[in-house]
């Protein structure tokens, strides 16, 4: 099996990065694969454009760098969003990312007054890098606000499934390190017959 791991961090040497990477190894140690997307070192140009606005309303063919990006997409069997959490969402970098390639007539399209969801059988991972502690996200709801904004208004509006979200907390702090060996595990385990629902905290 194979999955594509879309880093959303500007830093190469950022933590974020690293935890991508551990994944990747832990998709290796089990036999599977894993290409690492990093959108910053890549140039990915996340600005929703006038011809971005021409695709979404069917007077244009999508940019070669989105049609790069949704083939990329197409040809792994799992998505992995590995992102830092900026003010309580994800980056911008990725965000756009987002807003690009999940184009009208790709991933979604209206049909006579009904959205047709076009990413069904898409099996998507979250994984957000937090700086707070898991109290700080506890006490503000952010499992919750994580399923709305992302699992619910992005990827269930275009019909893939979000098998799992978890949240690596206190990224800032003395322990930071130790959220590589979850990372690692997440990967090992990323193709398991059961994955986890909801939001995850790594033991």
């Amino acid at each position: 099996m194979h999955a594509l791991i879309v880093v959303g961090h500007h830093d190469p040497k950022s933590l974020t990065h690293a935890l991508a990477g551990q994944m990747a190894e832990g998709l290796a140690s089990a036999g599977h694969t894993g290409e690492i997307a990093d959108l910053a070192s890549e140039g990915f140009d996340p600005r929703f454009s006038f011809a971005d606005h021409a695709v979404h309303r069917g007077l244009a063919a999508p940019a070669a760098d989105v049609l790069r990006e949704q083939a990329r997409i197409e040809s792994a069997d799992a998505l992995v969003l590995v992102y830092p959490i900026y003010w309580w969402s994800l980056p911008a970098l990725l965000k756009g990312w987002v807003e690009r390639v999940f184009s009208h007539g790709w991933a979604f399209a209206y049909e006579r007054g009904t959205i047709v969801k076009k990413l069904r059988g898409m099996k998507v991972h979250l994984v957000g890098v937090a700086g707070a502690d898991a109290g700080t996200f506890q006490r503000h709801g952010y499992g919750e606000a994580m399923r709305v904004q992302i699992e619910h208004g992005i990827f269930d509006y275009c019909g893939a499934e979000v098998l799992s979200s978890t949240l690596l907390e206190d990224s800032e702090g003395p322990a930071a390190a130790l959220l590589l060996p979850s990372a690692r595990q997440l990967g090992e385990q990323l193709f398991d017959a059961a994955p986890l629902r909801g939001v995850q905290r790594p033991g």
